[in-house]
Order: C-alpha cells, then sequence, then structure tokens
C-alpha cells in the first residue's frame, strides 16, 4: 500500500488539517498499542462505547505517527500532525476499505453464514494457496471494523481473495458487499446466532444474500427457506449470468448430491453424484458441522475445475482450525478447551462435539458455562434445549456462572452455579478438579480469561512458534514472481534456517515444489526418513556420505573433479546408470564450483558416460541484494551463461539451469533459467525493506516471566554488576540465555523484548539460560508470555543492533528450544 494522504480528502468527504502537503501511507492502524505504528500510518480514531481512540493521540503523535483520521482534533495536537476531519470514523474506515478494493480486479471469494465461515474460509486458503497467492480475512475478523481492516491488507501480489462477512442484524451487510465486492459467494450453515437481531430467519437470510449482489455463483445447502429466498434475491438483484450451485444429502436435485455418508472412526467417508459422475470422497472429520463444511469447500474445488485426485489429496491434509477452541494443559491432570469468548447455542454444540473428540482417556467431562447469548429463544427454550444438550452429550458436571444460568439450576445434573465470575473464582478450590477434560466457554463479559489462567498448568517453557500459513504466503509470493515454467527449489539447510527441516518440507511438498536443498547428507536422510518423496539435492556433499547419497537417492552438487571422480568410482562400483549430479561452476563467489579453466577436464570425464546424469547446472550470485554491485552480478550471470552454454552443447545434454537466490529472484528476473532457488525469503526476511512488508513473520520466539522483583536505587543486576539501578527498578526475569541462541551483545540494554505489548530492555548480561529485563513501566506478573523476537522486534532489528545478518540470529536458536508449528 502506497497512498498520498491528499488524495484521501474527497474520498472520506473529509476536512484536512495538517503540516505536510506530500504524505505517502503504507499502513493503516486502529490500534494504538501496536508497535508497528509509525510515521507512514494512517491511524483511524474509532469511538466506541467503551473507547475512544482520540484520547490516545497525543501519546500517537510523541511515539512518531504523524497522520490521523479522526472526528475531531483534540486539544494540543492541531499543529502536531496531519487530520483528516469527518463526520463517523468508522464509516470513514469502510469507505477507505471500499476505494481500497476497487484498485484491484482479482477474483474474491465472499463467505458468510451463521456458522463455519471462519473454519470455511481457513480450508480454502490451504486447499487453494498451491495454486494462488491468497489474500484472507485473518482469524474472524469478519465484523464491520474486521472486514475492512481485512481488505486493507490487499497488495498488488495477491490474485485471489477469501473474506468472510458477518452480521447482527439488519443494514449492516450492504456496507460489507461494497468493501469485499465479492464474485463468489459460499452461504454457509443458517443456525440460531445474532436471531434476535431479526423478525424471522428468512429476514436473517435474506440480510446475508445482501453479500452476493455481484457474484457470478452462490454455493449453498438447499432447503426449502434458502431456495425461496435465493428465488426472491435472483430476481430483484439480476445479474446476467448466476449460478446457483447448490449441495444436499436429501433433494437429489442439487448439483452436487450426497448419496451416501459413513463414518469409520476418526474419519467420514461420502459419495457424491456430480455432473452424474459418482465420486466417493474421505473426509478427515466425524463431526457433522466439519462434514459440511468440507462439502462447501469441494464445491469450491469443483467450480474451480480441480480433478478428483487432486480434490481427494488435498482434502485429506485438512486440519482442525482452532481459531477459538484451543486445547490446554491443566492443572491435576485435567484438559482445558478454552473456548472463552464465545456463547451461543449453536457454537455450544459445536463445542459439545469437540469436547467429546478431544476427552482424556479415563477422565470425566466438565463444562463451565456462562449465561448464553445470541440464542433467538425465550430464557425457558433456551435453557432447556442447553440441558438436554448437556444430558445428550453425557457430561459429568455443569457449572453455570451469571444470574440467568443460576435461575435455571434445577433443569441440570449434578450442577454448580454461581452469580459472577468471581464468586466462582472465590469458590476454585473447593471444587476440586482433578482428571477432567473441562469445556470452559463463556461470553465475554464474563472474562473467562480468568478460569481459564487459574485452571491452566503453569509451565515454564520456551517456544519458538513457526506459522505454516505465514511460509505459504511467502512462498506464494516468490512464486507469483516467476514465469510459468520456471522451477521453485527451496531450500530447507540448517534445520529450515533454524525454523525445523520436516515440517516444512512437507508443505512444501504440499505445494508442490518441484525441488529441496540441503547443506549435508544426514539433511537429506532426516527427511526422507520422515517421508518426503521431493528430489533432495544435497549441496555440500562430502565423500565419505556418497554411499548414504546413493542409498537415500538424494542427488548430489558436484564442484570439483576430485569429488567427481570419487562419486563415479563408488557409482561404478553400484552398477548405477544416469544417477542425478548437480554441476557447481564458480562464477565469482570464489567458495565453491568448477572454474573456467577446469572445463575441459570435467566435460572429459562425463563424455559418454552413462554412470551419471547432469540433472542440473548451477551458480550462486555473491552480490545480488546490494546494488553497488549489481554489475559483477550481471558479469556473474553472462560468465554462467557462457559456461553453462559450453558444457550444454559439448555434452550435447538438456539439464536445468539455475543461478538465482532469494534477493536474486526479485533483482534479476531475466536470470530465472530454468529454476530459481529460495531461501530465507521463504522464512519471512528481505533484504529490500520495500519488499519485505509483503511477506509474513514465520518464526515466534516466546517465553514467560519466571519471576518478577523490585530492587532499590543503587543495586545491581547480573554477572558484572553492568546495571546499575538508578531509582527503584523492577525487574523480571525470563528462562532463556546464549545457551538458546540469544547473543550476550543483546543485552546490556541493547535489546529488549516484549510484554503485554510493550518493550522491556534487557538490562545486565545475557546468561546462559536467563535474561534480565526492566519492567517498571509494565503491569505483568510472573507466568505471563513474552515475545523474544517475531513481529517485535523483527531478527532484522536485532541483526542490524548485532551488526551481523538475520540468517545467523534465526540458526542460533539451540534444538533444545521446542518448535512448535501452526497454520
Amino acid at each position: 500500500m502506497s497512498l498520498n494522504l491528499k488524495s484521501l480528502i474527497s474520498v472520506l468527504n473529509a476536512k484536512w488539517i495538517g503540516l505536510e502537503t506530500d504524505v505517502f501511507i503504507d499502513h493503516v492502524s486502529i490500534d494504538s498499542r501496536s508497535l508497528q505504528n509509525g510515521s507512514q500510518t494512517l491511524f483511524f480514531a474509532l469511538a466506541g462505547v467503551n473507547n475512544d481512540a482520540h484520547l490516545f493521540i497525543p501519546d500517537l503523535i510523541k511515539n512518531g505517527v504523524k497522520n490521523f483520521v479522526v472526528h475531531y482534533i483534540p486539544d494540543n495536537c492541531a499543529d502536531k500532525a496531519n487530520f483528516l476531519i469527518v463526520k463517523n470514523t468508522l464509516h470513514a474506515l469502510q469507505e477507505f476499505a471500499g476505494y481500497y478494493r476497487n484498485i484491484f480486479h482479482f477474483p474474491i471469494i465472499g463467505i458468510t453464514g451463521s456458522n463455519g465461515k471462519t473454519i470455511v474460509k481457513e480450508w480454502l486458503n490451504f486447499l487453494l494457496s498451491p495454486d494462488y497467492n491468497i489474500i484472507r480475512s485473518p482469524k474472524s475478523y469478519n465484523s464491520q471494523v474486521g472486514v475492512p481492516l481485512s481488505v486493507i491488507a490487499i497488495n498488488e501480489k495477491h490474485n485471489l481473495g477469501i473474506f468472510e462477512a458477518g452480521i447482527s442484524t439488519v443494514s449492516e451487510m450492504s456496507k460489507l458487499e461494497k468493501i469485499i465486492k465479492p464474485n463468489i459467494g459460499i452461504l454457509t450453515s443458517i443456525g440460531s446466532a445474532h436471531d434476535e437481531g431479526f423478525e424471522n430467519i428468512v429476514q436473517k437470510i435474506d440480510e446475508k444474500l445482501l453479500l452476493f449482489k455481484d457474484c457470478s455463483v452462490i454455493i449453498y445447502q438447499k432447503n426449502e427457506i434458502v431456495d425461496s429466498c435465493l428465488t426472491q434475491f435472483t430476481a430483484e438483484y439480476m445479474m446476467h449470468p448466476r449460478k446457483l450451485f447448490s449441495w444436499s444429502f436429501k433433494d437429489n436435485s442439487a448439483d452436487v448430491f450426497i448419496l451416501k455418508k459413513e463414518v469409520e472412526n476418526e474419519s467420514t467417508v461420502i459419495q457424491y453424484q456430480f455432473k452424474k459422475e459418482v465420486h466417493n470422497l474421505i473426509i478427515p472429520f466425524s463431526d457433522a458441522a466439519s462434514v459440511e463444511n468440507v462439502i462447501s469447500c469441494l464445491l469450491i474445488l469443483l467450480y474451480f475445475n480441480y480433478d478428483q485426485e487432486t480434490i481427494q489429496n488435498r482434502i485429506e491434509m485438512l486440519y482442525p482450525v482452532r481459531m477459538r477452541l484451543e486445547v490446554k494443559n491443566g492443572i491435576n491432570n485435567c484438559s482445558i478447551i478454552d473456548d472463552s469468548y464465545s456463547s451461543d447455542f449453536q457454537s455450544l454444540k459445536i463445542a459439545l462435539d469437540f469436547l467429546e473428540s478431544q476427552k482424556k482417556k479415563g477422565a470425566s467431562k466438565t463444562v463451565i458455562l456462562s449465561d448464553i447469548f445470541q440464542s433467538g429463544f425465550t430464557n425457558e427454550e433456551l435453557y432447556s434445549k442447553v440441558a438436554q444438550l448437556i444430558s445428550d452429550n453425557k457430561i459429568n458436571r455443569v457449572i453455570g456462572i451469571g444470574p440467568t444460568i443460576s435461575s435455571f439450576a434445577d433443569q441440570f445434573e449434578n450442577s454448580t452455579m454461581f452469580q459472577n465470575t468471581t464468586d466462582f473464582i472465590e469458590a476454585i478450590e473447593s471444587l476440586n478438579f482433578n482428571n477432567e477434560t473441562i469445556l470452559i466457554k463463556g461470553a465475554r463479559s464474563f472474562q473467562f480469561e480468568e478460569i481459564v489462567s487459574l485452571l491452566e498448568e503453569k509451565t515454564h517453557e520456551t517456544v519458538l512458534e513457526i506459522n505454516l500459513d505465514a511460509i505459504s504466503h511467502n512462498y506464494n509470493y516468490f512464486k507469483s514472481k516467476l514465469a510459468p515454467t520456471v522451477k521453485m527449489m527451496v531450500m530447507v539447510k540448517a534445520f529450515g534456517y533454524g525454523n525445523g527441516g520436516l515440517e516444512i518440507a512437507k508443505l512444501l511438498e504440499h505445494h508442490k515444489v518441484d525441488y529441496l536443498g540441503v547443506a549435508f547428507a544426514d539433511e537429506g536422510i532426516s527427511l526422507k526418513n520422515g517421508g518426503i518423496k521431493l528430489p533432495i539435492m544435497v549441496l555440500n556433499p562430502e565423500s565419505t556420505s556418497f554411499p548414504s547419497i546413493i542409498q537415500y537417492q538424494l542427488e548430489p552438487e558436484i564442484y570439483s573433479v576430485k569429488g567427481l571422480n570419487a562419486f563415479l568410482k563408488i557409482a561404478r562400483e553400484k552398477n548405477l546408470k544416469d544417477f542425478p549430479i548437480h554441476i557447481k561452476i564458480d562464477t565469482g563467489m570464489h567458495r565453491l564450483g568448477f572454474e573456467e579453466n577446469t572445463l575441459d577436464e570435467l566435460i572429459q570425464t562425463l563424455k559418454g558416460n552413462s554412470t551419471v546424469r547432469v540433472q542440473s547446472v548451477l551458480s550462486h550470485l555473491a552480490t545480488s541484494d546490494d546494488t553497488k554491485h549489481y554489475d559483477f552480478v550481471n558479469k556473474q550471470i553472462a560468465l554462467f551463461e557462457k559456461l553453462s552454454s559450453r558444457l550444454i552443447n559439448e555434452l550435447n545434454i538438456n539439464p536445468i539451469r539455475h543461478i538465482l537466490n532469494t534477493s536474486g529472484i526479485s533483482n534479476f528476473p531475466n536470470a530465472q533459467y530454468n529454476m530459481v532457488r529460495l531461501g530465507i525469503g521463504l522464512y519471512g526476511v528481505s533484504n529490500d525493506p520495500a519488499e519485505q512488508k509483503y511477506l509474513e513473520n514465520v518464526g515466534t520466539l516466546k517465553s514467560i516471566i519466571s519471576q518478577v522483583r523490585t530492587i532499590p536505587a543503587g543495586d545491581s543486576v547480573g554477572y558484572g554488576r553492568r546495571f546499575m539501578a538508578e531509582k527503584e527498578t523492577k525487574i523480571a526475569t525470563i528462562p532463556i540465555g546464549y545457551a538458546d541462541g540469544i547473543a550476550r551483545l543483546w543485552g546490556n540494554e541493547v535489546g529488549f523484548v516484549v510484554i503485554k505489548n510493550q518493550k522491556a530492555k534487557i538490562v545486565g548480561s545475557v546468561c546462559m539460560d536467563m535474561l534480565m529485563v526492566n519492567v517498571t513501566e509494565i503491569d505483568c506478573k510472573e507466568g505471563d508470555s513474552v515475545v523474544i523476537f517475531g513481529e517485535s522486534p523483527t531478527v532484522i532489528e536485532m541483526a542490524e543492533a548485532l551488526k551481523t545478518i538475520p540468517y545467523e540470529i534465526m540458526t542460533s536458536i539451540s534444538q533444545r528450544v521446542k518448535r512448535v508449528f501452526f497454520r
């Protein structure tokens, strides 16, 4: 995003009061606590019932934010920043998002319904991401605020969008439709959520269908009410052609008719008819809601003309989406299912299904439940249904919190009721939680996160969280830069640049990467033992590893005549024929490779040789990221062209050629040849600040606070007394140190961590297993989460401060730090 601030005056129908006349915006924010807010941020000061962001503008200005959309200017701020004054800042945010959306013209899938929107969105992203660079709503950003924030994240590299839209009453969807402007519509299950905002279910469906005014296809489950609403909708909003693409378990007139559905262990097998052909599909879930959501995804794949083999292979890899339901270890051998931010009847049914699937062997089942909102029923009807649902799910005990559910205590067996969360917390010790699977489900206003915190097992662990979605995004970003026929090799050496090799390799295999690259044979062997079937090139093969390379069908890079002869000797002993090898040419890096004066001997050795086959010819650029040395890069490319062409002509071969690394992909598109090699860019790091904003952070190193203490002025912290407190200072100790990969140079107030979205400087020396930070201005306690690096500080920021490169920061993280992978 790069927009001129003044150009938005007419878009937002705003009055301009400002200092500068030529300001460009590259970031939009509504969160005053965000560490990403900067001089090119446009901050929309939203005002709600409980918060008015205008109050934070003075502090934002102090922190460098210069551009605001407001409906009033706070005192003493008018001469300190640029202001666009509007009547309503939320409407202005929506208008801005609609204007921004219209800049782009790729297909958009719009999803609405009562249940399953986020899951369908996330699964479609997974299913389609091998073929598209997708922009989608983060988490469940489907509200009047969430939708514009989602759409504003579009950039010119995306070629498919997937956005969800949620509404709670009439006159809301038309605003979201103007922002999303979908071409393809999906209507998921219609349930009771937000029923109180509508006169009846027909009005609710009619309102949701407004999202699809300009859609060329609408995907939905056939039923009498929805079909009737669609008939009226189609007549009112005529668009030609518009396809209604339906599915059904019961109505054989549907485009996709489900003939059979059989649950087998944890999976479901369905048989469906489409265009008079019958197909079977294995769905890796057994609950009804997941199966219905998968069928919605199936129709998208069919509409996009995917073949049946691809559909099956991809759907088999679908995973549970835990955007709101998260399983955690609890105290006293309990398991916690954290659904502490929602409470409606329809989602309770889903949560109870989840509880059943996640219950620990031999454990009893407990539900902690708040008053339920958004049901559409009278209280008598609602709690009668809830009690029946609890009974049907064989829940061992119910703990109700809230005045309404407490008044219906007689409906529930083995129940304990509390008027509020505070009363429950005061009695928690007497409730004797032990060997239970506990579903904690409550409306946001009940602050059930406090209950989760009390019941969750307190483990002092440091983890590196790896976002596989971010890896997919970054891969697709660089893939979009390539000509259609150019192959991609992805480097997963050094334990995937410190992020973890096997899990990332599995994801890349899903994305149909052409090659993987590793540094040493043992890395490739580990991947092969983990089930990876992709071809793997070993960049630095030692002669002692040649037998293992052959045994595991790895492919060695050959960079010297000595190495070639050593490999040929073993290959001949094993009677190999056409075993793939990769010839490295030195074009100026002067690290490894055949130089021009050794080419005669190489050609002579390979001529007429049937033992090996030259699979590729490659070289390595020395300065593809540095504009000062682009002339040298062009000389390298010219020499590679000359020497590789000579090999091809004299050996009469047709190998893959590749010379571009990550920065080369972006900076030298004319040298793509047959393949490129993607390295650190996959992991969210670019040497180009302009490109960096298009990449997503992959790794987040997290720990927790072990201890908090207050020291008086004059006391010191850590070895060598390198930090002396000038005043009373609160110090937090974090269980991570240089044995985990944190450089000692990052200590002594050079570096910082982030706690509660605030920076805490590292004080004193980094120890082997611990570091200490100043938290005097932060309201924190033992057990609170700490971010060592991720979104802030980034590994790029750390590398700049330490006068090194991000590679070193990433690959230094010790193997003793547990890697946690998530989508």
